[in-house]
């Protein structure tokens, strides 16, 4: 997975196939343990997808870009949502935030491209709904 704009000889990447995810990072220092993994905490009640763990995630450092792309499963949508609504979220200490994101209906993926780290390491794809506010959702 390029990053448009960045030599591929410089860019970090991990692919979780079984999550559908996959993670590319352009930085100065790119720890060992970066990648992905299955994550073991529960997503938010409008996650489309299981979540992910970014692992080494502290470890990166003059970070220029990174891109996630996640799979996620349409027809957990709710009845009459648009499939444009699906964000990256992550998990913060308050709450899953959804991420400025990409949606490719085709392949039924979502990315996010970012200048920093994210605020979480646990990601997940979900359903953004910015009319309603509920309990354990993606605000």
């Amino acid at each position: 997975m390029a990053i448009p704009g960045y030599d591929s000889d410089t860019v970090a990447e991990d692919t979780l196939p079984q999550g559908g995810a996959s993670i590319a990072v352009v930085a100065g220092v790119v720890p060992d343990e970066f990648g992905l993994s299955k994550s073991a905490i529960e997503g938010p009640i409008d996650a489309l997808a299981n979540p992910v763990d970014i692992r080494g995630l502290d470890g990166l450092k003059a970070i220029e870009a990174v891109r996630i792309t996640l799979g996620y499963d349409p027809s957990k949508l709710p009845p009459g949502a648009s499939p444009t609504d699906v964000a990256v979220a992550v998990d913060t200490d308050s709450g899953w935030k959804p991420l400025e994101s990409t949606v490719d209906l085709e392949e039924t993926t979502v990315t996010a491209v970012l200048n920093d780290r994210p605020p979480g390491p646990t990601i997940v794809a979900g359903y953004v709904d910015k009319d309603v506010e509920r309990p354990g959702a993606i605000e």
